[in-house]
């Protein structure tokens, strides 16, 4: 089911930064997020509720561009 908040998102493993664009074309770099949060992300129903709980306020971030 696509997401109404977030339109995809990446991750690198080797710097551990999760990558989220939004669909609001904002894309923001949340640092130090360990693989295993990422990947409990993937697989998660509602990716914007689990963002608001799981991501928002406990990893610093960077607004990219």
């Amino acid at each position: 089911m696509p997401s109404s908040v977030v339109a995809a998102m990446q991750y690198n493993a080797a710097t551990s930064i999760l990558r989220i664009i939004y669909v609001s074309g904002d894309v923001y770099d949340y640092k130090n997020v360990p693989e295993k949060v990422y990947k409990e992300m993937k697989a998660y129903t509602s990716k914007g509720t689990f963002l608001n709980k799981r991501i928002k306020g406990n990893y610093d971030f960077e607004k990219i561009g």
